[in-house]
């Protein structure tokens, strides 16, 4: 069992499958930060992601689940953030992608695109895969840099495998 600190948050759209993923961590021991949406009242979801990133900021949790229509709108938001790397999953195979070669911090799902049974075994896997770090990690440490790193001839033709 873990204590680690899980921020949720969602718009309208992904209100109901937010509610499901929180008992889902609360059967798994974690400690879920409900940060909303908590009705099906329409809500921007640029809000909601501005909510778990300064979640993760400042400490009141370790990790973030997203729930808008497609995942992709508040991903975009949150990810704005250099501390943010949140990573639109539909399966497990890019739940487990986005942990071990991105070190994805937030998992955002699109409550129109997955049903809560897949955004279920998306969460677990998320949150039980290690970031395998190695060529990955020099990636990751760029993804968090403020400004456009300078392409470099070798930067240009690297093959990312």
């Amino acid at each position: 069992m873990t204590n680690s600190v899980v921020a949720l948050v969602a718009d309208h759209a992904g209100f109901e499958i937010k509610n499901a993923l929180r008992a889902v961590l609360e059967e798994q021991g974690y400690a879920p930060l409900d940060l909303g949406t908590n009705s099906a009242d329409s809500v921007d979801y640029p809000d909601m992601a501005g909510k778990l990133a300064a979640a993760l900021q400042d400490g009141r949790a370790e990790r973030g689940v997203m729930v808008c229509g497609t995942g992709i709108g508040i991903a975009i938001a949150a990810n704005r953030r250099p501390w943010v790397r949140a990573a639109v999953c539909s399966d497990v195979t890019s739940a487990r992608l986005a942990r071990e070669h991105n070190d994805a911090n937030v998992l955002a799902l699109g409550a129109r695109l997955v049903g809560s049974e897949v955004a279920r075994d998306c969460l677990l896997t998320f949150l039980t895969t290690a970031f395998a770090g190695g060529r990955h990690a020099r990636r990751v440490a760029m993804l968090s840099q403020t400004a456009e790193p300078e392409a470099t001839p070798d930067r240009a033709t690297e093959v990312a495998l």
